[in-house]
């Protein structure tokens, strides 16, 4: 039997996601921006149900969402339209501020501006994964145009404390953005004090191929849209908008906005479960990034020297685990969030992310310890320890 512990690089269609979407590839498949017939019409009403829920689960007004083909375009709309507006409109500073663990699309978005004239910084963590806040108020004493830091990191599951870093960015005058893909639909989303917020729907049990972003509405933020076209949402993404992955990516907010305390608790419990049975039969694991500040279903192991995280890997074919994310996982490389963290390269390179979800079951975690001890005994790494389940 195979086992699904991937979650922080995917999750499955919930079923009752894929049962709204049906009828919107079928008999409601008008065009949402044709507003001269019934078909424009159906499709167009079942679009704006969709963004009321996307912005019920986050808490914000439903003209607050932008719609997007998912978090990187958003991560990249967010970046590059919002500095670029404030650059268009005189602003002088030119820093713009994130973090060294965040997601690849937002590193590159903000070192693509240095050929704009901009000054990128990338802030380092701590040890645990998160980053200082008196570095950010430091790195803000230069006049600084955006600062981008992520809710919950994608390789880790180590939360950033928005709370405390976001007022520091805006009170500095800079426009604050957050990459909330992880984050929301497990754990409650705060946009107290954030300009600008970027979901995926595939990490919420949704549609892959459809994402968001949150652009505050009071006080305004304006952003350079990306591309050029019809002039859809608001002028800011323009292209005709995929109905039924809309459809489903708000039924997935609408579930986890009622689910999610109980789903968070549940998915603790067998992330503790997968912690302890791994940890006995391999008592040197060590678990990388906070421990307390992550999310539910998260774990990032190192396992004991001399075992590496590919050999483990190809051992357990039956057991879906990787080594980073998913954008990265097949490259040679270690981790960079994981040396960002301190890590040397051959730490990282003994790294694997577990995360546990929605449907994972208690004989799923009882079943992926015993894979991993077999995978063990294949590879003759019994070090002096027994595989206790």
């Amino acid at each position: 039997m195979n086992v699904y512990l991937d979650n922080q690089a995917t999750t499955p269609c919930d079923p009752r996601v894929v049962e709204a979407m049906l009828p919107y590839f079928t008999t409601v498949f008008g065009n949402p921006h044709s507003a001269g017939h019934a078909f424009g019409h159906a499709a167009a009403a079942a679009v704006e149900i969709g963004r009321e829920q996307v912005a019920s689960l986050i808490g914000a007004e439903a003209r607050e969402i932008v719609f997007t083909s998912g978090a990187t375009e958003a991560n990249n709309l967010a970046i590059k339209g919002a500095v670029r507006h404030r650059i268009a409109q005189g602003n002088k500073a030119r820093r713009v501020i994130t973090v060294a663990t965040e997601h690849k699309c937002v590193l590159e978005s903000v070192h693509e501006l240095a050929a704009e004239g901009c000054e990128p910084l990338v802030l380092p963590v701590q040890p645990d994964g998160r980053l200082d806040p008196g570095l950010l108020a430091d790195a803000l004493r230069v006049p600084t145009l955006l600062v981008s830091i992520m809710a919950a990191n994608n390789e880790t599951g180590v939360l950033h404390d928005l709370s405390l870093l976001a007022p520091i960015a805006r009170a500095a005058g800079a426009t604050m953005h957050s990459d909330m893909a992880q984050l929301a639909g497990k754990l409650p989303v705060t946009l107290d004090d954030c300009d600008l917020a970027s979901f995926s729907a595939h990490k919420m049990y949704g549609p892959k191929g459809v994402g968001a972003l949150y652009v505050r509405r009071r006080p305004r933020v304006r952003l350079q849209p990306l591309f050029s076209g019809g002039g859809q949402e608001r002028g800011l993404r323009s292209g005709t908008l995929p109905s039924a992955s809309i459809v489903g990516f708000g039924v997935a907010c609408a579930l986890a906005q009622a689910e999610m305390a109980d789903e968070a608790r549940r998915t603790r419990m067998l992330r503790d479960r997968l912690w302890e049975g791994l940890h006995r039969a391999m008592p040197g694991l060590v678990s990388n990034g906070d421990s307390q500040h992550r999310l539910p279903g998260a774990l990032n192991l190192r396992l004991p020297a001399p075992l590496r995280a590919l050999e483990l890997i190809d051992a357990m074919p039956d057991l879906a685990v990787s080594t980073g994310s998913a954008c990265s996982s097949a490259d040679v490389v270690p981790s960079y969030v994981l040396t960002a963290m301190g890590l040397t390269a051959e730490e990282a390179a003994r790294s694997l992310r577990l995360s546990v979800g929605r449907f994972t079951s208690s004989a799923d975690i009882a079943q992926a310890i015993e894979i991993v001890c077999r995978a063990l005994h294949s590879l003759a790494f019994q070090d002096g320890s027994t595989c206790l389940i």
